[in-house]
């Protein structure tokens, strides 16, 4: 049976742009044409290219230059993860849901942080923790270096895949940590020996000591929530700080 498309006509201006983008036709940092060669090119008028344009700046495929000429762009990995994070916020996902996950990637990204991480990178964990440890009673705080380690861990590990997989499951387990400090003070003090353990082996470029490290950090995190009373099964709402951040 043959399917017919039956988008908007403005969907299919935003489609055909967006192909041309995946092809590589155009490329990044490419200037588009305008929205009169545009429509000329597409049979359409101006407004439906507007219309297909916005829906493509809405996806972060084009940007404006100087407020006039759009330019093809690679989507930031924040923005993708600020939809991925509301995704799976919409998903109701859990806490276990979304640990089972860290557990594989964190170690992974530990393990090649120790083989390939920059000197700069590298002075920014140290930061980190020191930061840490200047602030280890401030539970905002704590929950603001924790979320940052794993961010620099993950920059260090040098594969551009892992970033956009880890930074979603990373700003919604924001939201999953909220509380647990109150709740078992003394995991901020495991939390810091735990980052001291796997810089240092960052650091001496141990990748299976980093990778042993960073999977009992991970392991760890379940059973302080679980000595919290939390449920792992229960959906993570979006913190509320989380969700101005996200927009």
């Amino acid at each position: 049976m043959i399917q017919i498309d039956r988008d908007p006509t403005y969907k299919r201006v935003a489609k055909a742009i967006e192909q041309a983008i995946m092809s590589g036709r155009l490329k990044s940092g490419d200037k588009l044409p305008t929205e009169t060669e545009l429509a000329a090119q597409l049979g359409v008028n101006r407004s439906t290219v507007r219309e297909g344009i916005r829906a493509l700046e809405n996806s972060d495929l084009v940007t404006r230059v100087g407020g006039k000429r759009l330019v093809v762009q690679v989507p930031q990995a924040s923005e993708i993860a600020r939809v991925n994070t509301r995704a799976l916020g919409l998903m109701h996902v859990s806490f276990l849901d979304l640990w089972e996950m860290q557990l594989q990637i964190e170690p992974f990204a530990a393990h090649a942080a120790a083989q390939r991480i920059e000197p700069e990178v590298r002075e920014a964990l140290r930061e980190n923790v020191a930061r840490l440890n200047e602030h280890i009673e401030d539970d905002d705080k704590v929950i603001e270096y924790d979320i940052e380690f794993h961010r620099l861990v993950a920059q260090a590990a040098s594969n551009a895949v892992l970033g956009l997989v880890s930074e979603p499951i990373r700003m919604l387990l924001f939201s999953a940590t909220v509380g647990l400090y109150d709740a078992v003070p003394q995991a901020r003090h495991r939390l810091l020996a735990a980052h001291r353990s796997i810089l240092a082996e960052i650091e001496r470029g141990d990748s299976r000591a980093a990778q042993h490290w960073m999977a009992r950090h991970i392991e760890d995190f379940k059973r302080g929530y679980e000595v919290a009373g939390f449920d792992l099964h229960a959906p993570i709402p979006i913190d509320p700080r989380r969700q101005e951040q996200l927009g």
